[in-house]
Order: C-alpha cells, then sequence, then structure tokens
C-alpha cells in the first residue's frame, strides 16, 4: 500500500444469477465503506449496471478500471473480467456463461492477491457444479485458494462475534468422513486454528472445545471408538503441553447447553456438524475465512439462493461482515508481523547483557 493504511479488498462477484451482486451492491452503498478499505470488484460492468438497475440501486455509482493500478480510493472499483459470449442476466437460473463469469472473476482476483495489488479477498457465493470447468475442478474456493496459494492444508473457520468454528473435514460425501478422522488430521487442524487465534484473532491463549464425532461422544467406546482411541488421546497431549485444549463433547448437548460461549473457538468433525448450529446462531453475520492460507480471504456464510434473486430481499450483513473481517485479519496480521520481526529474542537480550558486563 501506499502512504496509508487502507487496504485494497477484493470482492469476485460470485454467480450473477443469485444473491452475490445484490449483497455486494447493498453492502457497498455506505458512503463510510472507503473510510476503511477501497473496494475492488471483480466481475462485469455490464451484468452488475442490469443488477442495480432492477434493484433500483440506480444512485449507487462505481468505477471501472483496467486493473489494480488504476484504482480511485475514493469511489467503488470494479474491473472487468468477463471474456465470452454475450448473455443477458437470468435471475435464478443456472447459465453455463455466468459460470464462466464466476469463474473468471475469481481467477483475475486471485492472480492479482497473489501479485500483491490487492490486499484481502471477499468472495461472493458461486454454484459449484456450474463453475467447474477448465481451470477449476474443485468442491469449491475453499480448495481451490489451497491450491493457488500452495497451502497443504487449510482450515474452513466459520467465524462470528458470538462464535468461531473449524471442521476437520470440509466437502467431502459423508461416506469418506470416518476415514478422514485420524490424529494427524486433527492435529493439523488443531494447529492451524491455534495460530490463526493468535494471529488473526489476536487471542494470546486461545481455550478451545473439540467435538466428538459419533452420538454422545461415542458413549465410551459404545457408540463408536474414535473418541477413545483417537480424539481423547490427542487432547490429552496438547493438554499436557499447557494448551487450553478440551473435549471431546457431544454435539448436541455441547450446543443445547449453550457450553460454546466458554470457548474462544470450536473444532467440529465434519461439515453439517459445525455449520448447522453456526448458522443458526449466526446467519445474518457469520462470515467463512480460510485460515492457513498466506494471504487473507473471507466470504459470506451463505450460498447462491437463486429463489431470492432478483426480489430484493437478500440481507446483506454476512457481505459486509467479510468485508469488515478481511480489513481486520490483514491489519491483525500486519501487526503481528511487525511485532516478531522487532522482537528481541531472549538469546539476543543474553548476548546483550553479557557483552555489556565483558565492557564493564
Amino acid at each position: 500500500m501506499e502512504g496509508d493504511n487502507i487496504p485494497r479488498i477484493g470482492i469476485s462477484i460470485g454467480d450473477i444469477n443469485g444473491i452475490g451482486p445484490e449483497v455486494i451492491i447493498k453492502a457497498l452503498s455506505s458512503s463510510s465503506i472507503n473510510k476503511i478499505c477501497t473496494p475492488v470488484i471483480y466481475g462485469s460492468g455490464k451484468h452488475l449496471s442490469k443488477y442495480k438497475s432492477l434493484l433500483g440501486y440506480n444512485d449507487w455509482l462505481f468505477s471501472t478500471v483496467q486493473n489494480t493500478r488504476q484504482l480511485n480510493k475514493k469511489q467503488i472499483n470494479l474491473v472487468n473480467c468477463y471474456n465470452g459470449p454475450n448473455f443477458e442476466v437470468a435471475l435464478g437460473t443456472v447459465q453455463k456463461e455466468a459460470g464462466q463469469l464466476a469463474f473468471q472473476a475469481l481467477d483475475r482476483a486471485t492472480q492479482d492477491l497473489k501479485s500483491g495489488y490487492i490486499e484481502a479477498l471477499v468472495t461472493a457465493p458461486i454454484s459449484k457444479d456450474n463453475t467447474q470447468g477448465e481451470g477449476f475442478k474443485f468442491p469449491g474456493h475453499t480448495e481451490y485458494l489451497a491450491n493457488e496459494f500452495q497451502a497443504e492444508e487449510v482450515l474452513m473457520f466459520l467465524v462470528s462475534e458470538e462464535l468461531r468454528l473449524g471442521v476437520v473435514t470440509g466437502h467431502i460425501p459423508i461416506e469418506q468422513v470416518k476415514k478422514n478422522i485420524n490424529k494427524k488430521q486433527i492435529k493439523t487442524k488443531l494447529d492451524l486454528m491455534l495460530n490463526s487465534l493468535k494471529v488473526d484473532f489476536k487471542i494470546q491463549k486461545p481455550k478451545i472445545a473439540v467435538l466428538g464425532l459419533n452420538p454422545h461422544a461415542g458413549e465410551n467406546g459404545l457408540l463408536g471408538k474414535e473418541e477413545v482411541e483417537i480424539i481423547e488421546p490427542l487432547i490429552n497431549e496438547y493438554r499436557k503441553k499447557g494448551t487450553l485444549v478440551f473435549g471431546p463433547f457431544p454435539s448436541d448437548g455441547f450446543f443445547a447447553t449453550q457450553q460454546w460461549k466458554q470457548y474462544d473457538a470450536v473444532l467440529a468433525m465434519y461439515h453439517d456438524q459445525g455449520l448447522t448450529p453456526f448458522k443458526m446462531l449466526a446467519f445474518d453475520s457469520g462470515v467463512n475465512f480460510t485460515a492457513g492460507l498466506s494471504a487473507v480471504r473471507t466470504s459470506p456464510d451463505h450460498g447462491t439462493a437463486f429463489d431470492l434473486a432478483g426480489k430484493g430481499e437478500a440481507d446483506s450483513g454476512s457481505m459486509l461482515q467479510a468485508i469488515f473481517s478481511a480489513v481486520e485479519i490483514y491489519k491483525n496480521r500486519a501487526e503481528y508481523k511487525d511485532l516478531t520481526e522487532n522482537a528481541i529474542s531472549p538469546v539476543k537480550i543474553h548476548r546483550i547483557i553479557k557483552s555489556n558486563k565483558e565492557k564493564k
């Protein structure tokens, strides 16, 4: 960035026929948004203009730029990304061309993120099957970005003011969940969560709850042995090192009795075990954050919602919070980097003291 602390936040348009464009327009309609970041939408000016007209946001303006070196910090910026046959917005439908636009916008934004032209990326929802094609053969954004940034492991981390929740297994069929619940995998996700809480959320001594895999957390092996043989021994290893990791907890009782309020984060074993309670608690304000990437990426925690497209009923709260979170996490990382790079190690302190004594 040049001369200030206002990050450039890229926003990929998502599926143009879903609610992505609507929540983007609504989230960026506040005049104060440019005080915290410089928004850069990656998409199609033609289709976005059509959308804002349909929604009655005719006074909402954006500035079209060829690349991020031309950004206007006082306006909403848009980079045209679409390269393909002409098509019209068809609200609530699956169009091949819309899938191409979604991928091209994501790809352009990702390359700019990798090159440092933007400081963080917020991804509007895509239709995962419609986006499949050359260049995108992934279950979702998380896996695509992990591949682009060559991250061996990342954590799908759902965050809100009320709750932070990660999952050991993400977008995989339920029949594959059990074989992916092993010590190595759980440890990897726990380490990613612990590091993210410290670096991205400035929690110096995180306290984490781990959920069980089986009903009633296995009932001491009666309903499944993963808790007794894998999860509990691993938790004990962390506890012996002084790390505040607790569990395994039965998922139903844990959320029903609001135990989650006692922890900085919760690690669930699989997608729906974690995302169902999270979306019940924070659907309008929850954010999907990819922990473990070298760059910052957030997303609203909802999908394309084709059934709501164009009706003006979509809630922009999650998109707005995704933008706020991207800014906050980017700044927290910068602050952490600055602190660690300028910190004097104990070894160096010892050498300084020893040198001073020798001089005397």
